[in-house]
């Protein structure tokens, strides 16, 4: 469609061309049209044939240049713009065949290993009167929820979770046997661990949602020693949960407070470590996708928010370990936390501060 604009667009501007040349005598090949019957009485073109014969070319150039211009920009119009927290490994691939399929073309817009979700969510907010985003692929549900709360989202049928993935205790097995091992979040404060644990930075991610779900699963005060007794642990705070995952199969650190897909990635490469099991104290990561409201594209936005949450997607990321399940039913036995989402919001902005003071870098 564009291609065909650009033509006539084109075509148009050079027939208004040899229309104004006609009037002035002058043909398209840059000839003049006046009487030529004796040569000799014209032995160069006119100063009037020049600048016509200029004037068309100038025309002529600008057409082409124009036309560019403009088919270019039509074929650079993205189709749906998308914000995503998945990491591209995993999420390119399931956006590159819904291209392929529904024809399409999309825009991502990923974020960074240090500040993960939260940078997403502060560009969103401060797109909420001008929405630059169709779409928002979350890899968790905290911030979404977020989001929501702040009427990012269009009003009906939001936004939506598919699969699961977990947030573990993983350690290196060449120096801690599983019996061993802490089994639950409480006692990687042991002194035992000290300079041994490495965990990313709790003012962004899922480290974060994680944590401000054990504060209110254990109450300030008790949380509070339990964060202080891990900062004075000396543990390593690093930017991001891949890179925790790392140091552990490196063994320069025994544990790390990490994500199950950064877990299972390394295992696929050989890594020395073990994911300990489900308990009481771990925290369920759901995908989370959602369309913005008044968004550019809704539309395409909505197609995209089909082919994401239908569950051969879901099958998908559970087969490239980015999910541990495909539905939001985890394995029978494996129960974790109970989080209150809505006490967790009103509490966002306290427990920040409060980890600030804490882990400040």
């Amino acid at each position: 469609m564009s291609m065909r604009i650009s033509r006539l667009f084109a075509a148009f501007a050079q027939q208004y061309a040899r229309i104004a040349l006609f009037r002035e005598g002058v043909t398209t090949d840059g000839t003049d049209d006046t009487d030529n019957s004796h040569p000799a009485r014209n032995p160069i073109p006119s100063v009037k044939s020049v600048k016509s014969v200029v004037k068309f070319l100038w025309l002529r150039l600008c057409c082409g240049v124009l036309g560019g211009v403009f088919l270019t920009a039509c074929n650079r119009q993205p189709g749906v713009i998308v914000y995503t927290s998945q990491d591209e490994v995993y999420a390119e691939p399931i956006l590159n065949d819904f291209e392929k399929q529904s024809g399409i073309q999309v825009k991502t817009v990923f974020d960074s290993e240090a500040v993960k979700t939260v940078g997403l969510v502060n560009r969103l907010l401060a797109e909420k009167s001008n929405p630059q985003c169709d779409v928002f692929w979350n890899n968790e549900e905290f911030r979404t929820r977020q989001l929501a709360s702040k009427g990012v989202f269009r009003d009906t049928n939001a936004w939506t979770r598919l699969g699961y993935r977990t947030r573990r205790i993983v350690i290196n097995t060449n120096f801690i046997q599983a019996a061993a091992a802490p089994r639950a979040w409480s006692d990687v404060t042991n002194k035992i661990w000290f300079h041994k644990v490495a965990l990313a930075y709790p003012l962004f991610g899922t480290t974060s949602t994680h944590f401000q779900a054990l504060r209110q699963l254990w109450g300030d005060a008790a949380w509070q020693s339990w964060c202080h007794a891990l900062a004075a642990n000396a543990p390593f705070v690093v930017d991001g949960n891949s890179v925790v995952v790392k140091q552990v199969a490196r063994g320069e650190a025994w544990i790390g407070l990490a994500d199950s897909d950064d877990i299972a990635d390394a295992q696929q490469e050989g890594a020395p470590i073990l994911a300990l099991p489900v308990t009481p104290e771990t925290l369920f990561l759901p995908n989370t996708v959602a369309v913005i409201k008044n968004c550019p594209h809704p539309e395409a936005a909505q197609k995209l928010y089909d082919f994401l949450r239908d569950k051969k997607t879901s099958q998908r990321l559970v087969d490239a370990h980015a999910l541990e399940g495909a539905t939001l039913e985890p394995a029978a036995g494996a129960a974790g936390l109970a989080v209150n989402w809505d006490q967790l919001l009103r509490d966002l902005e306290p427990a920040t501060a409060e980890l600030e003071k804490i882990f400040l870098r």
